[in-house]
């Protein structure tokens, strides 16, 4: 098993919240996206080598707990964590914490599919990509998995 990598570290500006003064959920999707662009990229998928192979990335399957709220001002970042590999798609999570509180904020698990973008379909994964990603699976506890245990 291999450790949570730190793929996002970010503030929470006032703009990124809403009318009660917490961050809105559109800010913590934002936030997990980037971080996920830092998992593709540490596996040979950056958006160059995508492009120059008419290839992407799909996010099939998404779900979020929002577990702590977060304000103006709060510094956070994401760990995440390889959790599967496919033939074609990876399953990923990302789980962002509280720097100064250490809290866990929210947790989301990502099923993403590789494309070929001319064919518009499903592809394979290239077989170092799968092999590199396979090294980097780790565990990362789920709310929606431990619930009622």
């Amino acid at each position: 098993m291999s450790e949570l990598m730190e793929t996002y570290r970010g503030t929470v500006y006032p703009w990124h919240c809403d009318h009660m003064g917490h961050m809105n959920v559109m800010w913590y999707v934002g936030k997990f996206d980037e971080a996920t662009w830092q998992i593709f990229t540490s596996l040979g998928l950056s958006p160059n080598w995508l492009r120059e192979n008419e290839r992407g990335m799909a996010a099939v399957d998404q779900r979020i707990a929002y577990l702590r709220e977060l304000q103006a001002g709060d510094v956070v970042f994401i760990r995440s964590a390889v959790l599967e590999v496919r033939e074609k798609v990876i399953r990923f999570a990302h789980e962002m914490l509280n720097a100064s509180t250490g809290e866990r904020c929210a947790v989301t698990q990502i099923v993403g599919a590789q494309l070929d973008t001319k064919l518009r379909r499903s592809c394979a994964l290239p077989a170092d990509v799968a092999a590199l990603a396979r090294t980097r699976v780790a565990e990362m506890a789920l709310p929606w998995e431990t619930a009622g245990r």
